[in-house]
């Protein structure tokens, strides 16, 4: 299947370092990986946008044949499973051919997240003042109030949003429309964006997207992660704050507090509600830490 649109491998490993938070060591493992199978599927005149899963299994299967570790095949698996669904999310294809493709049992690498306290210290801080500083918070509030994906959150146009009923509509994965809820100090936050400061950054342009920039354009996924990195900077957070582990805090803290699983599903926006269990094998990791911490009978003497 051929797609319309042109792929170039440096988008992917773009959003990897800027939404997803990945090092450049990691970045770096992910591009040989894939760099390889290009290679490999160069030689079976195919390429990222037209295989299809027999050749990611052949490919797979090449790499076992070769005696790669576990481990090793783990993060081609990843790396493959990654940019298929990076390129079905995009619209570079419509189908992902790598359903069947399955990791070797490794140990479950858990997202890494925001603590609540840290979470208020980046959004309770000084009052913004500037337009942009207006804008950066009502950003980051949605962010963290809805859960979206980047993506999702810079495609906003504004007959997607309802403050007075107080939810977002937006399409997500396979163009699915899915409602989510907003809290109130992202619903003022956002009336607070509205009222003089989009205006003011959109001028004379009549984009109907929500969040611009401050040339009154859309805004890219690279210029909002330069945006949340300096925002945290500057609200005296060390931790590396990243796109996607607002997403990760939205769904854990939600498990925290009582929230059922597929009620999370649903504003993730998950096709498969596994995808959302991650989000358990954290919560109870935090349980148990707390009790070993607080419990004076957690440890035997």
């Amino acid at each position: 299947m051929e797609s319309a649109k042109k792929f170039n491998l440096n988008s992917y490993l773009t959003y990897l370092r800027v939404e997803r938070g990945l090092s450049g060591n990691t970045c770096q493992a992910y591009k040989r990986d894939l760099h390889f199978l290009g290679l490999f599927l160069a030689e079976r005149e195919k390429d990222y946008l037209n295989c299809e899963a027999n050749d990611l299994f052949l490919f797979i299967l090449k790499l076992k044949e070769q005696a790669k570790a576990a481990r090793s095949i783990a993060r081609y698996v990843a790396s493959v499973k990654g940019l298929f669904d990076f390129l079905v999310t995009e619209g570079y294809r419509n189908d992902d051919p790598t359903g069947y493709l399955t990791h070797p049992r490794l140990g479950q690498v858990l997202p890494k997240v925001l603590s609540e306290l840290t979470v208020d210290k980046l959004l309770n801080n000084a009052e913004a003042q500037t337009d942009l500083e207006i804008r950066n918070r009502a950003m980051i509030e949605v962010l963290y109030s809805s859960g979206l994906r980047v993506s999702e959150l810079l495609s906003l146009r504004l007959t997607d949003i309802s403050l007075t009923a107080g939810y977002i509509r937006c399409k997500g994965k396979g163009n699915k429309e899915r409602l989510v809820p907003l809290g109130e100090p992202a619903i003022r936050a956002v009336e607070g964006y509205l009222q003089g400061a989009r205006q003011r950054l959109a001028g004379t342009d009549k984009s109907k997207i929500l969040f611009l920039n401050a040339r009154g354009r859309p805004m890219t996924r690279q210029g909002f992660w330069q945006i949340l990195k300096l925002w945290a900077s500057q609200h005296g957070i060390e931790q590396n704050v990243f796109p996607h582990i607002l997403r990760h805090s939205f769904a854990t803290h939600l498990l925290d507090h009582g929230a059922d699983l597929r009620s999370v599903q649903e504003m993730l926006g998950h096709a498969d509600i596994s995808t959302t269990q991650i989000y358990t094998h954290l919560t109870r990791k935090r349980i148990l830490d707390v009790f070993n911490k607080a419990h004076p009978r957690a440890h035997r003497e």
